[in-house]
């Protein structure tokens, strides 16, 4: 299954791509968060300013953002149901050998179903990365203050993190609402680019962006040294990362982002963030490896997190609010068939192409490679929450536009289990003009 392809072929392009404008966190956030894009896609959706339009999925509380799986059986990953690995084997269609997918339905939380395809498949994920590094962060804080959430809380919202060169290249963009002028600004995040830990947090896992993913391990590094004598001055940190030995560097590295994996349960060997995920980031420190996940790491992350065992029930249940979708949809959540669900999502992708007679290369639709990647949890309808189930999915189909790919395999699943569950057809109504992809 996808054997590795000689990479060193004339003409080579190579393009690491990031969801675009995937937005997290619920909308009424701001008060206890201080995240100052979330404010004003609040106000977009009540309509006090001009804005994009919400989909019906996107539109709960806080306090409805909740794990789901604390007082329940399901204690770890069941043994494969036969039939529905059959069905989901069947929508996979002729590349369903260039697919490494788990499915679990936990509908029924006393009789959960588990599928899975290729689920030990490894490959880079991409962006999907992006959830290690916000492990690493919230293990050290817990780590910190293991007992004192107020401390954590209030450590998130008023730490301010000043961009430096970790942050730098990364050509996407973060928002950022001006809470006095009304206006919302987009823009890439530049050096000196201030924002509390929950906004870099939220810039890493919505947007995606590289940069501010560089600062959160940079800032996971720091907590994760200085303890609770964090956070310390600027020209502490960076003395710090100009005279500690690269060799400690690395050492800190492994400590921060690679035993919380072991530590809470998963296998290093499926799933690992090797390195950072910007240019002088790597440059500054050496993480020690490649990056790499599977179907069944992921899934395996995602149901610890709604078991609240993802270090403890409130880092498990901040993590999931961040990965909460509040506006544009993308990729696989882009389906119209999720509109009412509440959807938590990351995705990410990685392709290149060579000349080739009779084929153009284009996003997400390699020659070479072609890996597309997908973790999206799915309560629909949102408000009640009749179906429950998880995806994660890792594929390498070429010349394919993989996008529109995962999107088209997400409806499938989706009709398949409103079959099963409700014996009606899923709602495809799509106020919020989710189809668009990549934009």
């Amino acid at each position: 299954m996808m054997n590795s392809i000689n990479l060193k072929i004339m003409a080579t392009i190579t393009c690491l791509l990031l969801p675009l404008i995937t937005q997290a966190y619920p909308l009424d956030g701001y008060e206890d968060t201080g995240i100052r894009r979330v404010e004003g896609y609040r106000l977009m959706a009540e309509g006090l300013i001009p804005g994009s339009k919400v989909p019906i999925g996107a539109r709960l509380s806080t306090e409805q953002v909740d794990l789901r799986l604390i007082d329940e059986a399901v204690t770890s990953l069941p043994q494969l149901d036969a039939k529905l690995t059959a069905k989901v084997q069947s929508l996979l269609g002729e590349h369903g050998d260039s697919f490494g997918i788990a499915v679990l339905d936990i509908s029924d939380k006393k009789n959960p179903r588990y599928a899975e395809i290729n689920g030990d498949y490894r490959q880079n994920v991409g962006s999907v990365g992006k959830i290690v590094a916000a492990l690493g962060f919230f293990q050290a804080l817990s780590d910190t203050y293991p007992k004192d959430i107020k401390k954590r809380a209030a450590l998130l919202k008023n730490t301010i993190v000043t961009a430096d060169q970790f942050s730098q290249h990364d050509h996407h963009t973060i928002k950022v609402y001006d809470v006095e002028d009304k206006v919302m600004h987009r823009h890439p995040l530049k050096v000196d680019e201030q924002g509390s830990l929950w906004e870099y947090l939220d810039w890493m896992l919505s947007v995606s962006s590289n940069a501010a993913a560089a600062m959160i391990m940079r800032e996971a590094m720091l907590l994760r040294h200085f303890g609770d004598a964090y956070p310390v001055p600027e020209d502490e940190i960076q003395r710090f990362f100009q005279e500690t030995p690269k060799g400690q560097l690395t050492a800190l590295y492994k400590q921060t982002f690679w035993e919380p994996i072991s530590r809470n349960g998963m296998d290093i060997n499926q799933l690992r963030q090797g390195s950072f995920f910007t240019r002088n980031g790597k440059a500054s420190v050496y993480g020690g490896g490649n990056s790499y996940g599977t179907a069944r790491s992921l899934m395996q992350y995602s149901l610890l997190m709604e078991q609240g065992q993802l270090i403890d029930q409130w880092s498990s249940r901040q993590l999931k609010r961040l990965l909460y979708m509040t506006e544009h949809r993308i990729r696989y959540a882009s389906s119209p068939a999720l509109s009412k669900s509440a959807v938590y999502f990351k995705s990410g992708s990685l392709y290149s192409c060579r000349k080739e007679e009779g084929f153009q290369c284009g996003k997400y639709q390699g020659n070479i490679k072609n890996y597309m990647n997908s973790l999206a949890i799915i309560e629909s309808p949102a408000d009640t929450q009749k179906m429950h189930y998880i995806v994660t999915l890792i594929s390498n189909v070429l010349k394919v536009n993989s996008a529109v790919a995962h999107q088209t395999l997400a409806t499938k699943i989706h009709q398949m289990l409103v079959e099963e569950h409700l014996n009606e057809k899923p709602d495809e109504s799509d106020e919020s003009d989710e189809s668009a992809i990549g934009k």
